[in-house]
Order: structure tokens, then C-alpha cells, then sequence
């Protein structure tokens, strides 16, 4: 972007979130549903583990590290909660299944139609139904593996 160009910011209202029904397959043999009501969606971020190396031997006894591992991170978003709706049923049977049968292919479709995609173990589905504001719901995933991006063609 040169200098005066106008800025190729956006604001993130458009943005879609999608669940797989199942984990295996491809994305054709795989349907996904689109979670509705969201209101606020945080991305996985990830960061690198680093490991401490530093040994007796170690100049002037300053620590030293190496890369390690790096986590994925979490995806999670806020959602307008509606009991019984569509979305609170895909949430409330991906919570009730055994922990290690909540593993999802997850979509995030941004307004300018490019996709992450990714794996992800449901780890919370938090409704709130206050007494004198909207009823909310917080939805977590932790990220396992890695995170695709491509364009959005569906």
C-alpha cells in the first residue's frame, strides 16, 4: 500500500463461524452447520514453547533457550444464547458427548472471504441468562493441530 491509499481495514461484522458435524472425511463428506447469534469471535493465536538449555557451560552465566513446541492456542466467541435454537442444540450435544468424542472441524469465514480452518476439542459452552440484559452464551474450543487458511468458496 502506497502512501494515500485508502486503508484496507474492516471491521469484523460478516464474519461466520462453522462447526463439522463430524471430525473425519473431507469437507464434502463432512457438512457444516453455521453457528448463529455470534456477536464476537477471538481467533487461535499461537505460541511457541521455549525450553531452557542453559547449562554450567553457559557464557557469562546467562540462561539460553530453543525453540520448542508450539500450542495452537484456543478459538472462542460470544453468542446471543437462545435456548433450543439450532446452535444451542449442535452446543449442547457436542457437551454431552464423552470428552474425547468433541473433537470438530471448525471454520471462521471472515468478510473478505478468506477461511481458517481447523480442529477443535469443545471445552466450554457457558449460557448466561441475566435478570435485566440479553441472555449470552461463551463458547471455547482448544485448537489441535494446524490452522488452514485459504479462500472461501461455499
Amino acid at each position: 500500500m502506497a502512501i494515500g491509499d485508502p486503508s484496507g481495514a474492516m471491521i469484523g461484522h460478516g464474519s461466520r463461524v462453522q462447526i463439522g458435524s463430524t471430525l473425519g472425511g473431507s469437507p464434502e463428506g463432512n457438512p457444516f452447520a453455521e453457528l448463529e447469534e455470534i456477536t464476537n469471535i477471538t481467533a487461535p493465536s499461537s505460541t511457541i514453547d521455549m525450553v531452557d538449555v542453559t547449562s554450567m557451560q553457559s557464557v557469562n552465566a546467562i540462561r539460553e533457550f530453543v525453540p520448542g513446541l508450539t500450542d495452537p492456542g484456543e478459538m472462542s466467541f460470544e453468542m446471543n444464547f437462545i435456548p433450543n435454537s439450532n446452535s444451542d442444540n449442535i452446543l449442547q450435544a457436542l457437551r454431552n458427548e464423552p470428552p474425547s468424542s468433541r473433537k470438530r472441524q471448525l471454520r471462521i469465514i471472515f468478510p473478505n472471504s478468506i477461511m481458517w480452518q481447523f480442529e477443535g476439542l469443545l471445552m466450554t459452552y457457558e449460557p448466561v441468562a441475566p435478570t435485566d440484559d440479553k441472555m449470552t452464551a461463551s463458547v471455547s474450543f482448544k485448537v489441535t493441530g494446524v490452522v488452514t487458511r485459504a479462500v472461501y468458496t461455499g
